[in-house]
């Protein structure tokens, strides 16, 4: 099954799987060198509900969100690496800063966000509480980050160290 699906595939399997009274949850991030901590926080997700997609923003949102030299992962890879990890049911790309315009399409029953938020903080707060969503922080405590991740390879390569296994 082809997990990877466009905003309107979506609105009609989310609207499908409703009518049979799955619980629909949403996540989202730009999952660009792939860690612990977003495997973590999908898995909290996915335990809140019955069906998790995953909104994954696009190479333009990336980097307006996470600067030059952003996304390293082109979106395209970063989508079919995440439909492989069995706990999502579905994934699509976005585009902007925030993911309000999936979450007013789609109305997920929960919008689950990592630690680095709480319940005040998440910026689709309004949107989700609007038509009577919930939302749930999910995952492990905020210290993986892909930005880390970098750092710590170009300090590897400027030392000459190499991982070898």
């Amino acid at each position: 099954m082809n997990k990877i699906k466009t905003l309107k595939e979506l609105k009609t399997i989310v609207a499908r799987a409703r009518k049979k009274g799955k619980t629909i949850v949403l996540a989202n991030g730009a999952f660009d060198l792939l860690h612990v901590g977003h495997i973590r926080y999908l898995k909290g997700a996915k335990s809140k509900g019955d069906i998790l997609v995953v909104a994954v923003n696009d190479d333009r949102s990336t980097r307006m969100l996470k600067g030059k030299g952003r996304p390293i992962i082109p979106i395209k890879e970063r989508l079919e690496i995440l439909s492989h990890i069995s706990c999502i049911d579905y994934c699509a790309s976005f585009s902007g800063r925030t993911v309000e315009r999936v979450i007013m399409a789609l109305r997920p029953d929960i919008h689950a966000k990592g630690t680095d938020y709480t319940k005040e903080t998440v910026p689709e707060r309004e949107s989700v509480l609007s038509y009577g969503g919930t939302i749930s922080i999910v995952g492990d405590p905020k210290n993986h980050s892909t930005s880390s991740l970098i750092s710590k390879i170009a300090k590897s390569k400027t030392k000459k160290e190499y991982i070898v296994h």
